[in-house]
């Protein structure tokens, strides 16, 4: 390990000196701009066009070679590389002599002519070169050769994860197919706002910073207001507030937002997310599972042409109706118990003999959901709705209109993944009033993670809410789906890490 740190300390020192050569010979290390007239792949796609051309392009430094009077350089900009064609009689000396004051990682504009070498590689012929930037940190570099059976070898790739996470900048220089994931993630966006806006829903912003947190089961994260002195909670959900517009009169909102939840990071969980959530009126929960099916359809088509994806070895089909499943019905076909009649004690053993711990008073609502997440969710690869669900589960879902303790709400799934989450919303301000109660004596018996009262959201509710469909859609899982990524954390440009040591 040491020897690495005095490598690299060598290195930034001699970077150093070269820095300062480069300011005695009146060379300025750091440009204010420098035009640019052409990107990388645009001249390879269209090199008839540009041959013989005189150009100017820029980038960063990934390789160099020198052979007497000629050097080599790749540049790497937005769209790819490129190879430099250096000669000191087209340069002059003195450009030519600073070239070796320049390292890989360095940033240069090259003004010169679309040309192709003898071995056919399209490249530009130097005659004049600028540098804009001189990095004193050296880049991890991959090198690659070939081995004895003809396979190609990556030496020092930059692969470490953890690292890659840390150090998003290195990735997207190195890793050229990481930085295609987010180019793909805001197509992926601008598809779903594309299509919301098409249907005439309108985008709208609710606040992050908020006196009640709600709309979901979780544990805020908590700030202070210093010039009210009040503490404030980043919000866990857009929910309530997108409901006081339609309220307001308005028919169809959507807000694109980050929420914050206080809970642990997985592959599926970072403490800071991206959901998009949907409120129209006059619909309920079986119009929204026709509208899901719908915008992962389009969303699919619009970016990657296709509805078939191959994720994790599995093939998955955003075209054909998604199955929907009761959740309770499935429940009791795997595990033969009727979840709804049941005492909890059952259900508690049922947990217990398939390995699960509990950390005790769980309410049966929640007993219910981990027994789901054990059986079915697994098995939940092609995209499916679970529908149906307890009531104790979903404080803001309206009462199911044909079964007893049951809401009218589904929820998404595909590669056992949870997407998204909708209900036919509740718009009774008794019923929504009692229904937080409820909450609110499961807080006081230890469930950190049930509802708040709300009670100017109540108030809202007794002004009168027309019949509601209501959608969350976890933006990030969206993109790992399409984008075929393991982790959250692929799909977030910086997330969160624990401090580095």
């Amino acid at each position: 390990m040491n020897s690495h740190h005095e490598d690299a300390n060598v290195l930034v020192k001699r970077r150093l000196e070269e820095l300062e050569e480069l300011k005695e010979k009146g060379v300025v290390p750091y440009a204010y701009e420098y035009e640019v007239t052409a990107h990388t792949q645009t001249i390879k796609d269209n090199f008839d066009d540009y041959l013989d051309k005189v150009v100017r392009v820029a980038g960063r430094i990934m390789a160099e070679r020198s052979k007497g009077k000629v050097t080599f350089l790749n540049i790497q900009d937005k769209e790819g590389k490129i190879q430099i064609f250096v000669k000191i009689d087209n340069v002059g000396e003195d450009v030519y002599g600073n070239l070796k004051l320049l390292d890989i990682g360095d940033f240069i504009g090259v003004e010169g002519e679309v040309f192709k070498t003898k071995t056919g590689e399209i490249s530009v012929r130097a005659k004049g070169i600028e540098v804009l930037s001189k990095s004193i940190r050296p880049i991890p570099i991959v090198k690659e050769s070939v081995d004895e059976d003809g396979n190609k070898v990556v030496h020092d790739q930059f692969s470490d994860k953890e690292l890659r996470y840390r150090q998003r900048y290195l990735d997207l220089i190195l890793n050229p197919d990481v930085k295609e994931v987010f180019v793909q993630r805001t197509k992926i966006v601008t598809a779903m706002r594309e299509f919301l806006d098409s249907n005439g829903y309108l985008e709208v912003q609710t606040p992050i910073l908020q006196p009640l947190y709600g709309g979901a089961s979780a544990r805020p994260f908590v700030t202070h207001h210093n010039a009210l002195d009040m503490d404030l909670y980043l919000r866990i959900a857009d929910e309530l507030y997108l409901k006081r517009l339609i309220v307001g009169g308005f028919e169809g909102v959507y807000e694109i937002g980050k929420d914050f939840r206080n809970e642990g990071i997985d592959k599926t969980h970072n403490p800071e997310f991206t959901m998009m959530e949907l409120y129209v009126s006059y619909k309920d929960y079986n119009w929204m599972m026709n509208f899901v099916e719908e915008l992962f359809r389009t969303i699919a088509k619009k970016v990657f042409g296709t509805t078939k994806f191959n994720i994790e070895g599995q093939e998955i089909d955003f075209e054909p109706k998604w199955q929907r499943i009761s959740m309770c019905d499935e429940l009791k076909r795997i595990t033969g118990i009727d979840v709804l009649s049941e005492p909890a004690e059952v259900i508690k053993e049922a947990l217990k003999s398939r390995g699960v711990e509990l950390k005790g008073g769980e309410s049966k609502g929640k007993l219910i959901d981990a027994l789901f997440e054990i059986t079915i969710q697994p098995s939940l690869i092609q995209p499916s709705f679970i529908t149906d669900y307890p009531v104790e589960l979903s404080p803001l879902a309206k009462k199911h209109r044909s079964k007893e303790g049951l809401v009218e709400r589904f929820e998404g799934f595909v590669m056992g993944r949870e997407i998204c989450n909708a209900f036919s919303e509740l718009n009774d301000p008794i019923d929504q009033l009692n229904r937080f109660k409820d909450q609110n004596q499961m807080r006081e018996e230890g469930d950190d993670e049930a509802h708040q009262i709300d009670e100017d959201y109540v108030k809202a509710l007794e002004y009168g809410m027309p019949p509601t469909a209501g959608l969350g859609v976890g933006v990030d899982r969206m993109v790992m789906l399409f984008t075929n990524q393991p982790s959250i954390r692929d799909v977030i440009l910086f997330p969160h890490m624990r401090p580095d040591k």
